[in-house]
């Protein structure tokens, strides 16, 4: 079978992880070898900016975007779990955020030009086969995460969610030349988001 790495993006409260965890059920079912993963990951690297998002931590926006491409690239390149190593071992990879994250989200608060040029080593190595970005009204989202969240994260004010979505279209327009990448209606259903998700992922199989 063809071998995808499909990545998921969206500001927070979009539903992208559960709809990354739907669509890894399918393929599953179809009877593809998949292997799910995330960023920021659950290295030590990874855990660093999960305790900065959470207030555990203190530091400021380049030293953010600087851990996320150390965190990407050791998910790039980890000799046990990396995505070399499970793509050469035949899986389809599901991956709750990629380099697009850090164009929007670190964007808002800095060069995004530099984010780029930050990530290039990334790129080059590994490119998503399709960005999955789950649209959704910053307004919903905060909804979302207001009724299932204990504490709000760093990033997670309407504001910088509004900012966010801006980012996350600016550097789709940036590099259209180089990257696939579909918008999914997130303010839909979660079964009619999954269904439109299965049409796109089934063209690229």
């Amino acid at each position: 079978m063809k071998q995808l790495f499909i990545v998921f993006e969206g500001i927070d409260g979009s539903g992208k992880s559960t709809q990354a965890k739907l669509l890894a059920e399918k393929l599953i079912a179809a009877g593809h070898k998949i292997y799910t993963t995330f960023e920021p990951t659950d290295s030590p690297i990874g855990s660093m900016i999960r305790n900065i998002f959470k207030g555990r931590m203190n530091a400021d926006h380049q030293t953010i975007a600087a851990l996320n491409v150390a965190d990407r690239l050791d998910h790039l390149h980890n000799e046990i779990n990396g995505l070399l190593k499970k793509k050469a071992e035949g899986y389809t990879i599901i991956c709750d955020r990629y380099y697009f994250s850090s164009y929007a989200y670190q964007g808002v608060h800095m060069d995004m030009d530099w984010v780029i040029a930050a990530n290039t080593l990334s790129a080059a190595t590994l490119r998503p086969d399709v960005n999955l970005f789950i649209d959704v009204d910053p307004e919903v989202s905060m909804q979302r995460l207001n009724s299932t969240r204990g504490t709000i994260e760093l990033y997670e004010t309407l504001d910088n969610l509004k900012l966010v979505r801006t980012k996350y279209v600016e550097a789709f327009e940036k590099l259209k030349g180089e990257e696939k990448v579909v918008s999914i209606n997130g303010n839909q259903t979660v079964a009619a988001i999954a269904e439109d998700i299965w049409k796109e992922v089934s063209f690229e199989l």
